[in-house]
């Protein structure tokens, strides 16, 4: 990380308390949407005026739910504050993988805006309805419980941090690999307003425009923003099946609107209430053809970024929610603090997964997503201690449906068509109470115990089975179409509530879990602290969403996971911190085979057949030559193993992380009359990874990405400009893909669903260069 460049978090009269409790804005997803999607404000001007830099400075976190410096924070974590994020051009959460050590952040496949995120080797690669992630997303504190929408630009953040490892205890269910934290800034409380212009490749235009009013002088301010974010595609659809269809693919189409109420009615009393909204009508994602396809003669295309499709182009991503923070110090040592939120999404999507002219394998899909939240934390810092302490109420729905289309293989059947149906909701409501405390046992050992006890219930229904025509989930879906009234397919899983062999109601399951976490830290002196920890995660149980038969469901996924760390500052020049981990993954879902009397029965269900462990290093280190230069490196390693293998097909490997990472940056300032110069260049290596864990068809070799930014602010703060080129070397490399098809290993291949050749990759962004030009008062 670039530690020189990093801004430390703006401390308020009440973060000088011992308590150091802030408040802090208390967004949704959609908050982060609308944050995201309305330009990347740069700091206010005495906040992006570089500072005489004075060695290496202090980075401050709220890893722990309180403010500690990063330097003190017994766990493995990597802060990015918004200057670096300016300076870098860093615009979407993806790019954020660069600087973390065995991270991933990736698209998933055929959207925009689904994220795949897998830490230390452990996430989720399949974003349905009914899975879990393995790593939390978190905006000021307010969890994010689904993947769609949640790659998108990043606006007014006061940073992002990677924690590393397990966080079961404070953070609580889905985050065995690690959570994700986005800290957005709070109101300044002056009148502000800022315009901001990018154009850049591939015909980006971006508006934003963002301030705040102050209607009661140091009690009461409104917030507002507006984005609207554009690009052409970087290829493009060369045959549609359909007329007159957007044939731009892998293109950008984005607007989205906040308003923020923020209410100070006394100096130890803070609210905050937020309102967002964001549209993403950006195109259905259109994949590369890694075979040729048996049914069609259209050739492969040249570009990696071209496709062809038979269904239409259009996506839509809808995200809406608003959020209240309130925040009461109760004295100098003790705060209580409620989040609340609601959230709602709504994404109908086109995913073609033979990527041909013809209806081979094509999935119309809706996504529907809709929870509250509620967080009451009661949090303590006196002498020798701190207690971070809460309780914690969840409540979602997820349901959505998918059309699988197999209409040439339907007719070679002499059939009108052919589609499976699977629709269905995987409800979920959970209650957790959490308490972490350190405690300082002499002047330099000091003991973190913590612990959370969750309850929770999950509540399912699967409706799956065959459909002898063409059919999309909603009438005028493609034009002229007219959707059949009623059920078309039944239920496969639920209860049946009256004994008559009918389904009529959700199956539910619940469970309970006690997550702990144990650490010593030995603090040397004021510059050297290494510390061990041992800490355990849980994934939820759940139901299997494709479900053909009313199946049992799967059990929680459990992480133990052991850290021995440092965190040191040799002089005022050179920062190192290093961490070594070891993991247990138990109870793995997957698909398995569950035993039966009968030998001539396979039943094949979701459930916990499979576990793997893994061990590695992460480095991360910053050498500040001079006050003008400093370098930082990020290293990873991960090393990993399969130790229960019954999944059907057997796992071969763990997938979307490379057995190491590598990042190198350099930052220079370079100081003239009419303000100072930024340049900053990274270069990221990022070895072999597979995409799937039972398939070698789809696996990405080493590579590495040149990015380069120079950017500049005028003495008096009001305008500002930066040059942004990202993978200058224009590297091709894969992000997602979908695998229907065997290798035969003779060079011959054994079709899939659909009855063709179906291997699909999608990639990362090519080169791409940007210019930013803004004015702020």
């Amino acid at each position: 990380m670039n530690s020189t460049s990093k801004t430390t978090l703006s401390l308020n009269s009440k973060l000088n308390r011992t308590l150091n409790l802030t408040p802090k804005l208390s967004r949704s997803l959609c908050a982060l949407a609308v944050t995201a999607a309305i330009s990347a404000t740069p700091l206010m001007a005495q906040e992006q005026a570089p500072a005489e830099k004075k060695g290496l400075e202090r980075i401050e976190v709220t890893a722990r739910k309180t403010v500690e410096s990063l330097q003190e924070v017994p766990i493995s974590v990597t802060s990015i504050g918004g200057l670096e994020l300016n300076e870098k051009g860093i615009a979407v959460l993806t790019e954020i993988q660069q600087f973390s050590p065995n991270t991933t952040l990736q698209n998933s496949r055929g959207t925009n805006s689904t994220l795949t995120a897998f830490i230390r080797g452990v996430g989720q690669q399949d974003p349905l309805w009914g899975y879990e992630p393995g790593v939390g997303i978190y905006i000021d504190d307010v969890y994010v419980a689904r993947p769609q929408g949640a790659v998108l630009d990043l606006l007014d953040v006061s940073r992002i941090e990677v924690l590393r490892g397990p966080q079961g205890t404070l953070y609580g269910k889905n985050t065995i690999g690690g959570a994700i934290k986005y800290v957005t800034k709070p109101m300044s409380g002056d009148t502000e307003l800022n315009v901001q212009g990018t154009v850049g490749s591939y015909a980006q235009k971006d508006l934003k425009v963002t301030g705040q009013v102050p209607l009661i002088e140091d009690k009461l301010y409104v917030g507002f923003g507006y984005a609207n974010l554009n690009r052409d595609g970087y290829g493009e659809y060369l045959i549609s099946a359909l007329p007159d269809q957007d044939l731009e693919n892998y293109n950008k189409d984005l607007s989205a609107a906040r308003l923020t109420l923020e209410f100070t009615p006394a100096d130890d009393l803070f609210f905050r209430l937020s309102w967002d909204k964001t549209t993403d009508d950006s195109n259905a994602k259109g994949g590369y053809r890694l075979l040729p396809s048996l049914l069609t003669n259209a050739p492969v295309p040249d570009s990696v970024f071209d496709s062809y499709t038979s269904l239409p182009t259009e996506n839509k991503v809808e995200l809406e929610g608003i959020s209240l923070t309130a925040n009461w110090d109760i004295s100098d040592n003790l705060a209580l603090k409620y989040i609340g939120s609601k959230r709602e999404s709504y994404s109908p999507t086109n995913i073609d997964f033979d990527n041909t002219p013809l209806d081979i394998f094509d999935v119309p899909a809706i996504y529907e997503d809709e929870n509250t939240t509620h967080e009451l934390q009661l949090n303590y810092r006196g002498d020798g201690m701190s207690i971070v302490s809460g309780v914690y109420v969840y409540d979602g729905e997820s349901c959505g449906q998918f059309e699988a289309i197999l209409g040439v293989y339907g007719r070679s059947l002499s059939l009108p068509g052919l589609t499976r149906e699977v629709s269905g909701c995987n409800n979920s409501k959970s209650t957790a109470a959490y308490v972490q405390g350190s405690f300082d046992l002499t002047e330099q050992l000091s003991l973190t115990v913590g612990a959370r006890y969750t309850d929770e219930e999950k509540r399912a229904i699967v409706h799956n089975g065959l459909i002898y025509a063409g059919v999309y989930p909603e009438s005028d879906w493609i034009p002229g179409y007219v959707r059949p009234d009623g059920a078309l397919v039944p239920t496969v899983l639920g209860t049946d509530t009256n004994n008559d062999s009918v389904l009529d109601a959700p199956k539910t399951e619940s469970w309970s879990r006690f997550t702990p976490r144990v650490g010593m830290e030995y603090q040397v002196n004021s510059d050297l602290m290494f510390f061990a920890s041992y800490s355990q995660g849980f994934k939820s149980g759940t139901f299997n969403p494709r479900a053909t038969l009313n199946e049992p469901a799967a059990n929680p996924e459990i992480v133990d996971s052991i850290e021995l760390g440092m965190k040191s500052d040799w002089s005022d020049n050179l920062r190192v911190n290093l961490t070594l981990f070891s993991l247990d993954h138990k109870d793995r879902q997957y698909i398995g085979v569950i035993p039966s009397d009968d030998a001539s029965v396979l039943n094949q269900y979701l459930s916990n057949v499979a576990a793997s462990s893994a061990k590695g290093i992460e480095a991360e280190i910053t050498y500040v030559v001079n006050d003008n230069l400093t370098f930082d490196v990020a290293l990873g390693t991960f090393d990993s193993k399969i130790e229960e293998n019954n999944a059907v097909p057997p796992l071969l490997g763990i997938s979307n992380t490379p057995e190491y990472t590598f990042n190198f940056a350099a930052n220079y300032v370079l100081e003239t009359g009419i303000g100072d110069l930024m340049f900053n260049a990274n270069y990221y290596y990022r070895d072999d990874y597979r995409l799937f864990e039972d398939s070698d068809l789809l696996q990405e070799d080493g590579y590495g990405m040149l990015n380069m930014s120079v950017s500049w602010q005028h003495e008096d703060g009001h305008w500002y400009a930066s040059l942004h080129g990202k993978n200058l070397t224009d590297k091709e490399y894969l992000v997602g893909g979908y695998n229907f098809v065997a290798d035969n290993g003779d060079g011959t291949y054994t079709p899939g669903l659909g009855g063709d050749n179906t291997l699909i990759g999608y990639y990362g962004d090519p080169r791409t260069v940007s210019l930013t030009v803004g004015y702020r008062f």
